[in-house]
């Protein structure tokens, strides 16, 4: 269905000053931690670059520009170590890079010296996984989450060469890490034992269970069922996500008053009085929500995803939630809801709460543009920062999103 939101004029004057805002590569600043790190997607150029590929290929933008970001995030040694993920080093520029030849072209030799590389990199981590697995040692969140690890590496094969035998064998990993488990039985075989870092937590001494998209199964839930949806098929992926819907089945919490659901951010051992989480992308309804209708689309299951939606339709609208939702990010605030609304509207076969999401979809962009323009984050990058809240405002304003940044986000 169409999802042109006719959002406020403010909104696209806010995202051409952003964007002219962020025209220097010099805006990045320093960081010990390597957060800005020019291959970094959520400090670095590689971020910062998603914003002028988009508004180039949309005509909105400037394409040499564009061009001046990639060869920024492209600087320097490119890492392809331990910290090499789909969010730094060779993937994430690999990824960028594709993008880049797909739609403004150049880059061949080093997009395939990236593939190459990347694709090293995934088989060691699948090495390491299924040894992991075999030895019977608990489950670490670098192993398989979206921004450290193996579905973050599935997401790059994924949209680049889906039909290659890497991206086949990331699948199978996945599917394998959810073996075993019924939703009859106790802890499943992905429980961490650690905190919400990945690393342990006196808050969490017998561990937790993620429902996230950032670092727990909203993400191998997105990405199977992504997988199904394009056509990639590998025995027993259909069951997984089974799997993986039952034990979401298990822990949504349902408003039987206004017929709505929404999921927790994780779980324990000890039960905590539901509350809804802030409905960000990493934690909340925005990520979680849209994983769950990419499950019903793939299961052909319309339950799912008139709930997904109608749980997406109340993190836009209820007071509670959007009280919550105070920072502009993508990550944490209002652009992550923003973009993950967008694309389950666009997503949604039914009309009545399609047009819900649209009408409220508005009012967020709108409400965002005039928040950009008080009181903007103080970091230009793409996660936390201006960057990124200018891309889901661009997507917003425009109805489309031709580059299929958000990708990144698992929401595409």
């Amino acid at each position: 269905m169409t999802t042109t939101v006719t959002a406020g004029k403010n909104v696209g004057a806010t995202v051409a000053a952003i964007a002219d805002q962020l025209r220097d590569p010099a805006v990045i600043g320093t960081s010990e931690d390597g957060r800005t790190h020019p291959q970094s997607l959520a400090g670095g150029a590689a971020g910062i670059a998603l914003l002028h590929l988009e508004r180039a290929v949309t005509g909105h933008g400037d394409e040499a520009l564009a061009h001046r970001w990639i060869r920024t995030a492209a600087a320097g040694p490119v890492s392809t170590g331990a910290a090499a993920n789909l969010f730094a080093g060779a993937p994430a520029l690999a990824m960028l890079l594709h993008n880049a030849a797909t739609n403004l072209g150049g880059y061949p030799r080093a997009v395939a010296a990236l593939d190459e590389q990347t694709t090293i990199l995934t088989r060691q981590r699948l090495a390491a996984a299924h040894a992991r697995i075999a030895a019977g040692t608990p489950l670490t969140m670098r192993e398989f989450d979206l921004i450290h690890g193996l579905t973050g590496l599935g997401v790059y094969h994924l949209r680049h060469h889906p039909d290659q035998p890497i991206t086949l064998e990331v699948l199978s990993y996945l599917i394998r890490l959810t073996a075993g488990w019924s939703h009859k039985a106790g802890r499943p075989p992905w429980w961490l034992n650690a905190g919400l870092g990945g690393t342990p937590d006196d808050r969490f001494p017998r561990g937790h269970g993620n429902l996230g998209i950032a670092h727990g199964m909203s993400a191998v839930t997105a990405l199977l069922a992504l997988a199904v949806l394009a056509g990639q098929r590998p025995p027993g992926i259909l069951d997984a996500l089974a799997r993986l819907c039952a034990w979401f089945d298990q822990h949504r919490q349902a408003d039987d008053v206004t017929g709505t659901s929404w999921w927790p951010a994780y779980i324990t051992d000890t039960p905590a009085a539901p509350a809804p989480h802030r409905p960000s992308w990493c934690y909340g309804t925005a990520g979680t929500a849209r994983a769950q209708q990419l499950a019903g689309l793939a299961l052909q299951d319309a339950v799912r995803s008139r709930r997904a939606e109608a749980a997406m339709v109340t993190a836009l609208t209820d007071p509670h939630q959007q009280a919550q939702l105070l920072e502009p990010g993508l990550c944490h605030g209002k652009a992550g809801l923003l973009q993950a609304a967008w694309r389950t509207a666009a997503s949604s076969t039914n009309p009545h709460l399609a047009t819900q999401l649209i009408t409220a979809i508005r009012g967020l962009a709108d409400d965002l543009a005039r928040q950009l323009a008080v009181a903007p984050p103080d970091a230009p990058e793409l996660m936390d920062g201006t960057a990124g809240a200018a891309l889901a405002l661009h997507t917003a304003h425009t109805g489309s999103c031709l580059t299929n940044w958000d990708a990144y986000l698992l929401l595409a």
